[in-house]
């Protein structure tokens, strides 16, 4: 893929701590409308990369792109930064402000239809479901209509349900053109909803492309 079509993209990306290589080398780029999984065991570097994707860590060496012009990337990690005596609208707007988001009414606006939480828009997060919370999770993620949105184990604490829902509403905002780039432990969901995975093994990407194409033994 060319550089300049895609929406992030990440050159000999490196993280270490101290003397552990976290991440040791990694190169990916991403196309608009992208849903794909991040794999690997623990340790194998998939928080370590997403967040410095979110831009909440420094990497050690290489580099991230982003093409002029695009928009910001969104980043829900695995465990939600929600205020829970607050309600639904209430989270939206506070994120929204901190963001400094324009017209930040609109986009809470904007984001309680996309998510489908309006009905829920006065009701306390404490109140709401696993599954409801992470849509709130997500919903802050899209606040700023990012080009990337960054998922960190999106369907861990849900119950089946729950997830079936939510990756309804993750390939629908991917059919809308935002880049998907999601962790995860389950081999099933990597298979189901990805179009593309990267499998990380000891901070090393040791594969790039379809499900199909991936041996699930490596």
């Amino acid at each position: 893929m060319d550089d300049q079509s895609a929406t992030l993209s990440v050159q000999a990306l490196t993280r270490r701590f101290g003397e552990r290589v976290a991440l040791d080398h990694v190169s990916f780029a991403l196309s608009a409308g992208q849903l794909t999984a991040i794999i690997g065991p623990n340790g194998a570097g998939k928080t370590t990369l997403l967040s410095i994707l979110a831009g909440a860590m420094h990497q050690s060496g290489g580099e991230v792109r982003r093409p002029a012009g695009r928009r910001t990337v969104g980043w829900v990690p695995q465990q939600p930064a929600l205020y829970s005596k607050l309600s639904v609208a209430e989270n939206l707007a506070l994120f929204a402000r901190l963001e400094g988001v324009t017209d930040a009414r609109a986009a809470v606006a904007a984001m309680l239809e996309q998510t489908g939480l309006a009905d829920r828009a006065n009701d306390q997060v404490g109140s709401l479901s696993g599954g409801n919370q992470q849509r709130v999770n997500i919903a802050i993620g899209l606040l700023s209509q990012p080009a990337v949105l960054l998922l960190d184990e999106p369907s861990s604490s849900l119950d089946p349900r729950q997830r079936a829902r939510l990756w309804e509403f993750i390939t629908g905002l991917a059919e809308l053109g935002t880049s998907v780039l999601y962790s995860t432990h389950d081999v099933f969901e990597a298979q189901q909803h990805a179009e593309r995975v990267l499998a990380l093994d000891e901070g090393r990407l040791v594969f790039d492309g379809p499900p199909a194409a991936m041996d699930w033994n490596y």
